[in-house]
């Protein structure tokens, strides 16, 4: 077994070239039998076994800077540098990550979770080695995907205009940029990979010296060229014209050509572009079949590709399937997403109203404008997005949508901790950021009859700005619909007596517990502990943490002997801080402020148990954080 013997990448220099097919059938048996185990993301790194081998060959990653796109295909890249023992706790509790992270490894050049950023960050990274007078390569590996986004194109204008030596590989697992067609394209296909094409435009740049493009002889020379590859092989023209040398199409599963084409690439010694085509899921009959279904998939029967657990309904199944009712009676209603059809439930809406279904790509920033344009012109859109994705929307949710005080709904799913994806993916932001921008509502159901009732307040009640904030996966125990109301006591049993007169009845002894959302189900299970240790408490449930009634949460909280708020978001301005801001503008502050949430550090991997215990956001930890208050 030749994998065995890689304990880094020195180890995979050493390796005959004829010796590298056997490696990557190895890795991808490797990736299989490990994330069949564990869950994880599966189809994007068997599509790229090939080429990160191939880096690796090529490339020190421990010195040259490989900077990934998303970070979904990095785990050939991570087996193959000294990590490879660590799969067995991919994506648990303290265990090995699923995105880069400089933590773990010196190979591991920069943290990607999000999309997009690579070609910025890399082309920081030459800059800085410019600067610092030093001597390395820098590689930013985008897929077509991220290339939607338009940070990419920024980072590209940017970089192609820099003239810094930078290698951008784009993992082409999807479509081509521009279609190829017809002899000629194929030639130029094969001309432009031969090393005497690439000496020869060595020689040509510095033939008319190092500012080229003042020179009058090249810029004629250089216009007829341009103007002949636009007629005949229009996919390379995008990226020249940004300033970068295009190599490709490559096959990224020819080991040795990549190779080739690598070196080429860095010898060019400037901005250069490598189009590398992938098959996703590349290996694996059920990964290549269905690309989506495998791209992060929970444990699964290896043999057959099914899942080893059967999933029941979700927030996001719920959530789609109540769009979809609301949809048949209002034509006004319309759904967006970023590439996230699927996981934020909107299949079933795109499949029966396509002609109201837009789907951005991956640019969260663009799908909040759009949607703002809809609203401005009658329409009611609907933006289903993970939490940790609309943070890139934030600008617009303030300029386009919030100061106009349009009437746009922002489904925001996978809203608290999410676990194995770990700090770039959990939805700890939004319960903060939605709740400072004025004329936002900001949403929390319990449970899914909550949010089905809560999304038709958005739709047909609402005038302004709505989102509505899940988390992922099933409700929990809590059953009733409380979401006719505000603020409502849940424990001890509901009387139905809103807290709505205008008496002024502060309760000294009174403790209460106070969240929002599915953590609910915590506070209940703890209450049922104080009770039976008599220390009697209150819980009551926000259904709505933007805007805030002060006044009403003075009449339940003001004065009372401790009140403690239990939130899965970010510390710095959680719904907990505003409240007790309300309270102590009264004149009520409680005697005793138990504030439980996720501090102010990024939390990391495991499951939303695990991470919970840690965090003390689970029925003992509040029952521990109130006792030691008291």
């Amino acid at each position: 077994m030749l994998l065995e013997k890689i304990q880094s990448p020195d180890d995979v220099k050493a390796l005959d070239v004829r010796q590298l097919p056997a490696l990557c059938a190895e890795l991808r048996r490797f990736l299989l039998d490990n994330v069949s185990r564990t869950g994880g993301h599966l189809a994007s790194n068997l599509g790229a076994v090939e080429l990160t081998v191939a880096i690796h060959r090529v490339f020190d990653t421990s010195r040259d800077r490989l900077v990934f796109d998303v970070g979904h295909q990095c785990y050939v890249h991570k087996a193959l540098t000294g990590r490879r023992e660590l799969f067995a706790t991919l994506r648990q509790f303290r265990g090995l990550s699923g995105f880069p992270k400089p933590y773990e490894s010196v190979h591991d050049a920069f943290i990607a979770g999000h999309a997009s950023n690579s070609v910025s960050v890399a082309l920081g990274m030459a800059r800085a080695r410019t600067l610092s007078g030093m001597d390395y390569s820098v590689l930013a590996l985008i897929g077509d995907g991220a290339m939607t986004g338009g940070l990419s194109y920024e980072g590209m204008n940017n970089a192609g205009a820099s003239g810094e030596p930078l290698i951008v590989i784009l993992n082409d697992n999807g479509m081509s940029i521009s279609p190829n067609v017809g002899g000629l394209s194929a030639h130029l296909n094969h001309l432009r990979s031969k090393p005497a094409y690439y000496h020869f435009k060595k020689y040509y740049r510095r033939l008319f010296g190092k500012h080229p493009i003042r020179n009058p002889l090249y810029r004629f020379i250089h216009r007829g060229k341009t103007l002949l590859k636009q007629a005949i092989f229009p996919g390379s023209t995008l990226f020249e014209d940004m300033g970068f040398t295009y190599l490709g199409p490559v096959d990224g599963h020819d080991i040795e050509r990549l190779c080739t084409v690598l070196q080429w690439a860095k010898e060019l010694n400037g901005p250069v572009l490598i189009h590398v085509r992938t098959v996703k899921g590349r290996g694996y009959v059920h990964a290549e079949r269905n690309p989506d279904r495998f791209h992060g998939p929970g444990p699964f029967d290896a043999d057959s590709g099914r899942p080893l657990k059967s999933g029941g309904p979700d927030f996001s199944h719920v959530f789609g399937e109540t769009l979809v009712e609301c949809a048949a009676e209002n034509p006004r209603i319309c759904a967006v997403t970023a590439a996230m059809s699927d996981g934020t439930g909107l299949n079933a809406f795109a499949e029966a109203y396509p002609e109201r279904f837009f789907d951005v790509a991956i640019a969260e920033g663009h799908g909040v404008s759009m949607s703002a344009g809809l609203a401005a012109q009658g329409m009611i859109p609907v933006f289903a997005v993970y939490s940790t994705f609309l943070q890139r929307g934030y600008d617009m949710l303030a300029h386009d949508v919030a100061l106009e005080h349009l009437h746009a709904v922002f489904g925001v799913d996978r809203a608290g901790l999410v676990g194995a994806d770990g700090e770039t993916h959990h939805g700890c932001m939004d319960a903060l950021y939605l709740s400072q921008i004025p004329g936002f509502t900001v949403m929390c159901p319990a449970n899914f009859a909550e949010l089905r009732s809560m999304l038709r307040q958005a739709l047909f009640e609402a005038s302004g700005p709505v989102a509505v904030r899940y988390p992922r996966g099933g409700e929990g125990a809590f059953r009733a619909d409380t979401s006719g109301r505000n603020l409502v006591r849940v424990y001890p049993a509901d009387d139905n007596t809103p807290p709505d007169t205008d008496e002024e009845t502060p309760d000294a002894g009174k403790i209460i517990l106070l969240s929002y959302g599915i953590l609910i189900n915590h506070l209940l299970d703890a209450a049922r502990t104080l009770d039976a240790d008599n220390l009697p408490v209150e819980v009551w449930k926000l259904n709505r943490i933007a805007p805030l009634d002060a006044d009403e949460l003075g009449r339940v909280c003001g004065g009372c002997r401790a009140l403690l708020v239990l939130e899965d978001c970010f510390r710095t301005g959680c719904a907990g801080e505003r409240i007790a801001a309300a309270l102590l503008e009264r004149g009520t502050p409680p005697r005793k402020l138990i504030l439980r949430n996720a501090g102010n550090g990024f939390v990391s991997a495991g499951s939303v148990p695990e991470l919970e215990r840690m965090l003390g956001l689970d029925a003992q930890g509040v029952v521990e954080a109130l006792r030691e208050a008291l």
